[in-house]
């Protein structure tokens, strides 16, 4: 299931992973010197070696959620494993670099151009000369022209599941020669890169038939390190073997396993010595990396506490016959002694169980990184106190993200920094903090929101059905400003400090609830109540506040923290939604320290757990919910993979809203208008300020909240090599292998804490 990784957009987007490229045209230069971007938080961890000290040979076993129902990443059931099975089997014209760039790959693209831009973008592929299919043709134009007819979106008898930028196709044509395939759009793509990865050969494009079924249970043509022997979903696994028509450098192993395995059974799978890397959770990396403690050098034992020593269960066989033996010389309760034996016995048994296991895994090491991937709070903005763009940003002003983060990553030795974009991480090009277009944590400036939106704190609640409400009840004026709010430029978004019209409009001059100005620093700075520091000019753009406030002259709510706020005879209450599986504590950890904050705030939560399976579609995506937790993949594409999941919902022609992938309903024209025309522009750097615009923008719709990076944690037999926590980067499946006798590989140092040396922003 998606959502304690990633959603079930996860799949489509991460096929983009695999993509980009360096224009050639000069004036669409990329990156300046003054252009830097911020490192990752972590570096992957892999045990890196060179091919020359990994072993010929070997069968690898590596657990995965599932068996895929389809080896066809485009179709709209695929799943990570599909996305695995692809990387090592099929062309990639590029590929993700540890920093989560998009890099070209040499084994199957010599260089991508853009010739062209008027009258239309084109774009000239040179292949690898010696790059062909398993049954030995070449890769060609042929492909390349049936993969764009098969997702341009003009054959309805094609199944897919995306056809973002393909659309965008006008013609593919060969080239100079064979090797050259010649790509015109109708038009300008900035995302070209994006296209292609993975490649399908003809035989799977070609048809609807072969799309729709031919390439869901086998790929009879392949054109990468490895190929699919079967998908044995008798044995819940998928073999992949080396294929020996691949020109590139030649596979170190001889068999990948992909096994699905549950994640509360992979422990004991490693235990049996029937896996070799896994994906694990942090209770069984506590756990393996126990049993990798020092041992004593002199018995080779590990380290136990006396209860684990062998010397404790020798002791405890003494005592068992000691005890035996009077029970029976002085005539005493010898069923009383049995239990006492058969206790001790218990103990035994279990104490050597326990030792076997943690001799097993002591043959094996946990790798630590952090996913491509963040975790969010969604707000539900269709309906009910959500709607309200005020409570929304309430809700958001109430969460101290670093703690959030901290609960999660700071326990695994992992970077706990609070992820500052929606599109992109930190050490990709589009990233940059746009928290500050919403405003720090401030519970003070929260409840101020609420109570400007009519949440008076111990208002009255209706019991019973027809009563009238004696709660706050909403005036003509409340309405009109509303109205007022919703008609303004922007779609009544504020985001602070980024408009003219902010310095002297209705929310210049605005102050807080104790009717001090949030810019004045007489008091140091700090907020009184909360205790926070706050960072002068850090979450501010041309000298705006650093946050969304309630007009002035906006009271001060009374009564404690914990007091209910009430509006319309109704409790502010909102039903936060999670999964139930064994899978999800770390989210209902994060959701239990997420109600504790809005309670102080004043808004109560109504936690309903659901299983795993009925989560996404039937919560998420269905809109059934109020605040809910799930992930998004990074993209080194935003432009065109994050667009569905914050365009804003539109009617369909049967009258419902489509929502794409915006699960919160929450969207704006400016928004969609940025990453329409992030799409267009081929120049790089003003592709990333129209993102890093959007970026903010969604921030001050407080539709979701990023919160942190997912942590990635994996458990790997220690002499495997070139395989484990990958972080950003595109595993190279021919060079994953056992290292030789005596060989090491390399793993990075533990992960910093701090922040990244380099302003992502700058």
């Amino acid at each position: 299931m998606s959502h304690v990784g990633v959603g079930p957009r996860a799949v489509k987007r991460s096929v983009a992973f695999l993509t980009a490229g360096v224009l050639a045209v000069p004036a669409l230069a990329g990156c300046t010197s003054e252009d830097r971007v911020g490192k990752p938080l972590a570096a992957q961890d892999v045990a890196a070696a060179t091919r020359a000290s990994v072993s010929d040979g070997g069968t690898l076993r590596w657990a995965v959620d599932s068996v895929p129902d389809t080896l066809n990443t485009f179709q709209s059931d695929a799943d990570a494993t599909t996305t695995r099975v692809a990387q090592a089997v099929l062309p990639s014209m590029y590929r993700m670099d540890e920093n989560g760039s998009p890099v070209r790959n040499p084994d199957y693209l010599e260089s991508a151009e853009v010739v062209d831009t008027e009258p239309k973008q084109v774009v000239v592929y040179k292949l690898n000369q010696q790059a062909v299919w398993s049954d030995g043709r070449e890769i060609g134009a042929a492909d390349f022209a049936a993969q764009w007819r098969a997702l341009s979106g003009k054959d309805s008898a094609y199944w897919t599941a995306r056809n973002a930028g393909y659309d965008r196709i006008e013609k593919i044509e060969r080239g100079a020669n064979d090797l050259e395939v010649k790509v015109t759009f109708s038009r300008p793509y900035a995302d070209w890169k994006a296209l292609f990865s993975p490649l399908y050969p003809k035989d799977v494009m070609g048809t609807p038939d072969a799309f729709n079924d031919g390439a869901r249970r086998s790929l009879k043509v392949t054109a990468g390190p490895f190929t699919v022997k079967k998908v044995d979903t008798k044995a819940d696994q998928v073999v992949l073997t080396g294929n020996p028509r691949w020109w590139g450098a030649p596979a170190k192993l001889d068999k990948i396993v992909l096994r699905a395995v549950p994640r509360d059974e992979r422990v004991s799978e490693l235990v049996a010595g029937k896996l070799d890397l896994a994906e694990i959770d942090p209770e069984t990396a506590d756990e393996v990396t126990l049993a990798a403690a020092p041992r004593d050098p002199a018995t080779g034992t590990p380290l136990m506490g006396p209860q684990g020593s062998p010397a404790a269960g020798a002791q405890g066989r003494s005592a068992a016959e000691a005890l035996r033996s009077w029970a029976v010389a002085n005539g005493s309760d010898e069923e009383a002694a049995e239990e006492e034996i058969l206790a001790r016995e218990e103990r035994r048994e279990a104490e050597a169980k326990a030792a076997r296991r943690q001799k097993a895994l002591s043959g094996f090491e946990v790798r630590k990184s952090l996913e491509p991937a963040y975790t969010q709070l969604a707000l539900n903005g269709s309906g009910g106190p959500l709607a309200d763009e005020r409570v929304r940003r309430a809700v958001a002003r109430a969460l101290d993200r670093e703690k959030l983060a901290e609960t999660v990553l700071k326990p695994l030795g992992l970077p706990a920094e609070p992820v500052g974009s929606h599109l992109a991480l930190s050490g990709q090009p589009a990233y940059a903090d746009g928290s500050g277009a919403l405003g720090e944590q401030n519970a003070k400036e929260a409840r101020a929101l609420l109570a400007d939106a009519g949440w008076v704190r111990g208002g009255p609640v209706k019991k019973k059905d027809g009563e009238k409400a004696a709660g706050a009840q909403k005036d003509e004026k409340d309405e009109d400003k509303e109205k007022k709010q919703s008609e303004g430029d922007d779609d009544g978004t504020y985001i602070v400090g980024e408009d003219d019209k902010n310095a002297g409009g209705k929310n210049a001059g605005s102050k807080n609830p104790d009717g001090k100005n949030p810019e004045d620093k007489s008091d140091g700075g700090t907020d009184r109540e909360s205790g926070e520091k706050h960072s002068s000019g850090k979450n501010t753009a041309q000298g705006g506040a650093p946050g969304a406030y309630a007009p002035k002259g906006t009271a001060a709510p009374a009564g404690s923290a914990a007091a209910p706020l009430a509006k319309d005879g109704k409790a502010l209450t909102l039903r936060f939604v999670l999964p139930s599986g064994p899978g999800s504590e770390t989210l209902r950890t994060v959701a239990d320290r997420i109600t504790d904050m809005l309670k102080e705030i004043g808004i109560g939560t109504e936690i309903t757990k659901v299983p795993d399976e009925s989560y996404f579609k039937d919560h998420v995506a269905a809109g059934e919910y109020d605040l809910a937790l799930y992930s998004w993949p990074a993209s080194a594409f935003p432009a065109t993979d994050a667009r569905p999941i914050y365009a804003k919902p539109v009617p369909a022609a049967d009258g419902s809203l489509n929502v794409a992938q915006n699960y919160t309903r929450v969207g704006t024209d400016q928004v969609d208008q940025l990453f329409d025309r992030a799409m267009t522009t081929l120049d790089q750097k003003e592709a990333r300020d129209l993102l890093r615009k959007a970026d903010s923008r969604i921030w001050a719709a407080a539709g979701s909240i990023p919160l942190y990076q997912r942590p990635q944690l994996t458990v790997a037999r220690k002499n495997l090599a070139n395989a484990g926590a990958f972080g950003f980067e595109t595993p190279v499946y021919e060079d994953m292998g056992f290292l030789k006798k005596g060989a090491q590989g390399s793993r990075p140092s533990a992960p910093s804490t701090s922040s990244p040396s380099s302003s992502p922003s700058s």
